[in-house]
């Protein structure tokens, strides 16, 4: 049994594509009304019918007050750490510090040098990401900023404006090298879609975070653990056991259709029916 004892907590992923705006409007608010804790929106600029991620979270947080947007996840290669701490500071000031940033290494190779990033290597690629994560945990902190690498060239960067509460990082990661950035560096680990990562490959992958974790002088506990879940609808009882026996402690809902349906399906039957169970199990 795995469970880091962290509050249960639950996002819905909303799509971004330019077409289906108005729709994405009104599930963002019909989650906040029923409580939900994160609003996430994934980063796939290279996509011709998506809309940018930051540009679309921060239209969406003019019309939301309360809950909290997370990148699932923004590409760093695409966008340089010292300009993506600018980034989620500045929203952060601006939503009254409603921004959580999930970031990760890339998912492809080739769209992110179609779009004029770097070609790198996956070894370079993980280098890239841990020493992105100190930047930006620097830059958030409002701390001065200098790295010369093979990776990253920054002469000296001035963070800031301080966010209103502290702006957590959480890295998306499947591989061994990147799941032991995770342990060491970041604030949570954001799994892929649980069809990419099964329950039966998570504890492997948990087991890889913590180790990195204590190798770093962190606790295991210092990561949170969040889990994309694709729909049509997910089931309580799953949740509930991959929350006390697998260590994940926020799930984001992907809908796969009617995606209000599912939505106010999830929350007043799932969500209330998770968090039951898992503060009896613990």
């Amino acid at each position: 049994m795995t469970d880091y004892g962290h509050p249960i907590t639950f996002g819905l992923s909303l799509d971004p594509a330019a077409d289906r705006l108005p729709e994405t409007r009104r599930l963002a608010r019909a989650a906040q009304a029923h409580g939900l804790d994160y609003l996430a929106v994934q980063d796939h600029p290279y996509q011709p019918g998506h809309l940018d991620a930051w540009t679309l979270i921060s239209h969406l947080a003019a019309h939301t007050e309360t809950v909290t947007f997370v990148t699932d996840v923004a590409d760093l290669q695409l966008r340089p750490p010292a300009m993506l701490a600018k980034a989620a500071a500045s929203l952060s000031v601006l939503t009254g510090g409603r921004v959580t940033l999930g970031v990760g290494g890339g998912a492809s190779t080739d769209a992110i040098a179609a779009m004029g990033g770097a070609r790198r290597s996956r070894g370079d690629m993980v280098t890239y990401t841990a020493e992105a994560l100190q930047v930006m945990r620097a830059a958030l902190a409002g701390q001065g900023v200098r790295l010369a690498s093979e990776q990253h060239t920054i002469e000296g960067y001035d963070g800031g404006p301080l966010p209103p509460r502290p702006v957590p990082l959480w890295l998306g990661s499947q591989g061994p090298r990147m799941l032991a950035v995770t342990g060491a560096l970041s604030d949570g680990w954001i799994s892929p879609l649980n069809i990419y990562v099964p329950p039966a490959e998570v504890p492997a992958k948990q087991r890889r975070i913590d180790e990195a974790a204590l190798a770093a002088g962190r606790r295991p506990s210092d990561v949170r653990r969040v889990y994309n879940v694709i729909g049509p609808l997910a089931d309580a009882a799953h949740l509930t056991e991959w929350a006390l026996e697998l260590g994940f402690d926020t799930f984001v809902f992907w809908p796969t259709d009617a995606p209000r349906r599912q939505l106010d399906r999830f929350a007043a039957e799932v969500v209330p029916a998770v968090r039951a169970a898992v503060e009896a199990g613990r």
